[in-house]
């Protein structure tokens, strides 16, 4: 599943190839994961302007001249490819066709892509956002036991951190992803908030680099600890796994256990 920096790096890369041009027609070949009436999407945005795109939490967002907002989500499996003129990609759950010939084409072969039309803004303030800060981390961690990465993969709390990256903030600030939230100190939950920040910054940077032109897929390679090809940490430690949560979570024994 793309995460925040592979969202981060697609959004900016749409933005400048498409921002500017207008919508001939949306296609949707399959509505199951639709949030809104087929005809209220082209309703919406056909031959409109799109003015941006830009990342929310998890989603991609198309914002049109007329003030219309696309959500996509790509869940496990979408991809995005820009094309010309016509796709021969198999799986489509929608494209998007402009008036100069160029289309961008959704894809899912699970089917569980996602679109919205105008979606709700949420109460959970975006990772980068400002608002995650230690006074923000400290009044959510300090009323609840669970554990620390569940509290940070819960978008209803913080928007746009996935399994991958929870692991590799947690090793960064030193805290086992087992920890009782109430338990982890001040101390810690102040590095934990720096670390959101330059971990989720680096990865975005990190990719740029990789593939500077991605619009899809994920890199994996440079993450420190959830990956699968390296048996030890920076500093020499083991990597161990387990599983929270039904997410295969990665460790060692270096993070501090609060409970």
């Amino acid at each position: 599943m793309p995460e925040l920096p592979d969202l981060q790096v697609f959004s900016k890369n749409l933005d400048k190839q498409l921002s500017g041009k207008k919508l001939k027609e949306i296609e949707i070949f399959n509505d199951k994961k639709l949030k809104a009436p087929k005809a209220a999407v082209k309703k919406s945005i056909e031959g409109e302007k799109l003015k941006e795109v830009y990342r929310e939490g998890k989603e991609l967002r198309f914002a049109f001249a007329n003030g219309n907002i696309l959500g996509i989500h790509l869940m496990l499996n979408g991809d995005l490819y820009i094309f010309e003129r016509e796709t021969d990609k198999k799986n489509k759950i929608a494209a998007f066709l402009f008036e100069d010939g160029q289309g961008l084409v959704l894809t899912d072969f699970q089917g569980m892509a996602n679109i919205s039309l105008n979606p709700e803004e949420k109460d959970a303030p975006d990772a980068l956002s400002g608002g995650v800060d230690f006074d923000f981390l400290k009044a959510q961690f300090s009323k609840t036991k669970k554990a620390v990465k569940t509290l940070l993969l819960d978008q209803h709390v913080i928007r746009g951190i996935g399994n991958a990256y929870a692991d590799e903030i947690l090793w960064e600030a030193g805290i086992s992803p087992f920890s009782h939230a109430n338990k982890v100190p001040d101390d810690k939950l102040k590095l934990l908030a720096k670390k959101i920040h330059s971990v989720l910054k680096d990865a975005t940077h990190q990719v740029q680099k990789k593939k500077p032109d991605a619009i899809s897929g994920e890199i994996r390679d440079f993450l420190k600890i959830h990956n699968a090809h390296k048996k030890e940490s920076p500093t020499g430690a083991a990597i161990e796994h387990k599983m929270l949560s039904s997410r295969k979570t990665y460790f060692t024994k270096e993070q501090e256990l609060y409970e």
